[in-house]
């Protein structure tokens, strides 16, 4: 089975999917009112929804008669510690890259008893 994190990369990696996760960023919105800028049905909108839902990355309510779509925030610190982590390691190596070269520098930059 994918873990959860796996699930909300593949959600995200449509783009009519990010769209929708940024405009429900803003404000909760209905399937319907998230329908209107595409030119999909309301069935396609669902079925994304019904993706980013099994993502973790919504979920719905009830409202009387109005069902909104709510973007779950928690999925983003799942997400965000995970790209922390691997941001974390490629600095690291970076600055052990600059400590490198300029420890090179330092052995031949001044220019001092080099030959010429």
């Amino acid at each position: 089975m994918e873990d959860r994190l796996s699930k909300v990369f593949a959600a995200l990696a449509d783009p009519t999917r990010r769209d929708m996760v940024a405009r429900l960023a803003t404000a909760d919105a209905t399937v319907n009112e998230l329908a209107e800028p595409y030119d999909v049905s309301v069935q396609a909108v669902s079925k994304h929804i019904r993706v980013l839902t099994d993502a973790g990355l919504v979920r719905r309510s009830r409202e009387a008669q109005r069902r909104p779509v709510h973007l779950d925030a928690e999925v983003f610190d799942l997400m965000t510690a995970w790209i922390e982590r691997y941001r974390r390691h490629a600095e690291e190596r970076y600055r052990r890259l600059d400590d490198l070269l300029a420890a090179e520098s330092d052995d031949t930059g001044d220019g001092e008893g080099a030959a010429s």
